[in-house]
């Protein structure tokens, strides 16, 4: 099986949609998709992420299913720490302070346990992404098995996954075992990004998920679309 994880294209967060331009990176994504085909396409419940899969789905004649488990606003209620101005802001954020960061790796599993995670429900909030993930990719026949996967029945099948930024880097630190907050603190996708991660059907009935590109943006590139990190950085 082929995973894609998609972000969605550039948005207007206060209206949950897209910009202009997050409208072009979703047309963009039609040409990328229709090249080697999808069998199944999932979103999140969230308008942006909605809107960003509706040209590939129409051009495949694809009819989505909503994974609520993917929503980026239930994430943020438990992976957000209040600000000083009253509002709130993602946890995370401090991961890219490399002194944190390294206090963070030495608590391994219990990463959850250091300041800021301490004071929202990080812990709970990775558990309902991973409990989320564990029950869906079950459903396409892998068992999550400790850090690998059990192979219940091969798939073949390719199948993508709209969704969203915190939501999503949350759910590809599990997939790959990699410690939430190094993922988070290592790691940026992109809006309208693709990230692939295959499933081999091993014979011995195990397997590891291969990440075979993470924020794939190739086909901005070829829609002639800035290359902007969240109209920010240029690369």
């Amino acid at each position: 099986m082929i995973l894609y994880v998609v972000r969605h294209g550039d948005p207007d967060y206060e209206l949950d949609s897209l910009t202009p331009l997050g409208k072009l990176q979703a047309e963009a994504l039609v040409k990328r998709f229709t090249v080697h085909g999808l069998d199944r396409v999932y979103t999140s419940p969230l308008g942006r992420a909605k809107e960003t899969a509706e040209p590939t789905c129409r051009a495949l004649g694809i009819t989505p299913e909503v994974l609520d488990w993917t929503s980026e606003d239930e994430t943020f209620k438990y992976l957000s720490v209040p600000k000083p101005d009253g509002g709130r802001e993602w946890s995370f954020g401090s991961c890219r302070n490399t002194e944190y960061l390294d206090r963070v790796k030495e608590l391994g599993d219990r990463w959850y346990e250091a300041y800021p995670f301490s004071e929202c429900r990080a812990k709970e909030g990775f558990e309902r992404i991973r409990d989320g993930s564990d029950e869906f990719l079950g459903s396409l026949g892998y068992e999550r098995d400790g850090s690998v996967y059990r192979v219940i029945r091969p798939n073949d099948e390719k199948v993508a996954v709209f969704c969203h930024y915190g939501a999503g880097t949350t759910w590809l630190s599990h997939l790959l075992s990699i410690s939430p907050p190094v993922f988070w603190g290592t790691f940026l996708i992109n809006h309208s990004s693709v990230s692939v991660i295959r499933f081999p059907n091993d014979k011995e009935g195990y397997i590891i998920p291969m990440c075979l590109t993470l924020s794939d943006c190739s086909h901005i590139l070829a829609a002639d679309l800035p290359v902007n990190y969240e109209n920010w950085i240029e690369y």
